[in-house]
């Protein structure tokens, strides 16, 4: 329901009525702003507030003669008023209705996102404080590296979606933006003042010049923003992937009663809300280029770029929107399994440790070449033996690893049983985990 509910919320800001009755609110400020200047009297001016309408049908109607959607909505709405209609779109040319009309549905659309945006923040906010001390392995290149704490991985994800936070908000500034400075954009039919009273009046600034369009990199900017996020959630979606793979199996999407995975094997449990945000952002990232493309415009304007921004501007934003509520969902309903992140720090027979143990040895006096050459005899060793199907803790309780190296007797020379054994320690991995915390979450509430 919440899913559906994103969904609808997002898409009546684009509706073929909504961005008709975007158009209209921007002419209704230029009438007001019209008489306050002095051009429009009072009377018609509230004729024309008050009674403006139109009817999506009967442009469309007119549209069909015209080919010319702004003259059928003008004249459309004109049919709903009386001789008080000559005022209506007076000294405008099409793009200050259309470009301005669009920045209010940008605008409305993207303070959804940012609210999105905030609530998935403070869910991975939750989920990291619950897994603060969490321990599982760290892995690059896919393999085994050192031990790290799940709520760590979290803080990431936060950190790196306060960063979106800040950037859609600027974006905001950027494309709040509109314009009523007639043909060419040179303002002879319609002063300055006009333009700053009816932006005043709709919540929006000026272009500053304008040139009959609002700038096409104001939308880029749009475009590859949502894209920079897409990615960065499409990066914690394939890490919930990889952690819900049979063979590592330390996470998993929550899977309700009586869901099924497959149809042909019903042991099936499958991330696919995960897969599903990975395929929505490729979505959202094929919107960047044809935004790019569109800054480059012939001359003072064409319209190469109005019907592509027919598609890729709702698609941006109502599958953004469906997205982040998707991977709230995902996020706060994650079923975490700290056992099998232990099972698995513990697989590679305490082979995790290798850095603490090199970095224990040049204090004692060995080079770094001969520390390095030391530590990594020991770990071969473990790798073969892991490979033959040796288990990673031997009889006594103790990891491969650690039992090579107390059998080493060159490092033996160098480092006591006792240095040895406080190399295999979870504790030192973790000890500034609260520090890094509160450089992640110390301005959040």
């Amino acid at each position: 329901m919440v899913e559906r509910y994103a969904r609808e919320e997002m898409t009546k800001h684009w509706t073929q009525h909504a961005r008709y009755a975007a158009w209209l609110e921007v002419e209704k400020a230029a009438v007001k702003a019209w008489n306050k200047i002095g051009l429009i009297p009072d009377e018609d001016c509230e004729k024309i507030v008050k009674n403006a309408s139109f009817s999506v049908e009967r442009i469309e109607e007119i549209e069909a003669i015209t080919r010319h959607d702004l003259i059928a909505f003008n004249t459309s709405v004109s049919e709903s008023l009386g001789e008080e209609s000559r005022w209506f779109h007076y000294g405008m040319t099409s793009s200050d209705a259309v470009d301005t009309g669009v920045a209010l549905q940008m605008k409305n659309s993207l303070e959804i996102v940012i609210k999105d945006v905030k609530m998935l923040m403070e869910s991975i906010k939750k989920r990291a404080e619950e897994h603060k001390f969490t321990l599982m392995v760290g892995r690059s290149h896919g393999i085994h590296g050192e031990p790290i704490t799940f709520g760590l991985t979290l803080a990431v994800w936060y950190d790196e979606m306060a960063r979106h936070l800040t950037n859609l908000e600027q974006t905001m500034d950027v494309i709040a933006v509109g314009q009523i400075s007639g043909a060419m954009g040179n303002f002879a039919h319609a002063p300055l003042e006009l333009e700053e009273l009816a932006m005043a009046e709709l919540g929006l600034k000026s272009e500053p010049c304008s040139n009959q369009v609002v700038h096409r990199d104001r939308y880029a900017r749009l475009a590859t923003a949502l894209a920079l996020m897409a990615s960065s959630i499409e990066k914690f979606a394939v890490q919930i992937r990889h952690l819900q793979r049979t063979e590592v199996y330390e996470a998993e999407e929550y899977f309700a009663k009586g869901q099924k995975g497959s149809s042909a094997m019903p042991h099936k449990r499958n991330p696919i809300l995960t897969e599903n945000i990975t395929g929505l952002a490729r979505t959202i990232r094929a919107c960047a280029t044809p935004a790019m493309e569109n800054v480059v415009l012939w001359h003072e304007r064409d319209i190469s770029h109005s019907s592509n921004e027919r598609f890729w501007l709702p698609d941006a934003f109502i599958t953004t929107d469906f997205m982040l509520h998707r991977m709230n969902n995902v996020i706060a309903n994650l079923t975490v399994m700290p056992e099998n992140m232990m099972k698995n720090l513990n697989l590679t027979g305490g082979l995790v440790f290798s850095q603490r143990v090199l970095l224990e040895l040049p204090i004692a006096g060995v080079s770094r070449e001969d520390a390095y050459r030391i530590v990594q005899r020991n770990a071969m060793k473990v790798w073969s033996e892991i490979q033959q199907g040796k288990p990673s803790i031997n009889e006594d309780g103790e990891s491969l690893y650690l039992g090579h190296l107390l059998a080493d007797t060159e490092l033996r020379e160098k480092l006591s049983e006792k240095q040895i054994r406080e190399c295999f320690n979870y504790e030192y991995y973790t000890k500034n985990v609260d520090k890094i915390f509160h450089r992640v979450f110390k301005d959040s509430k």
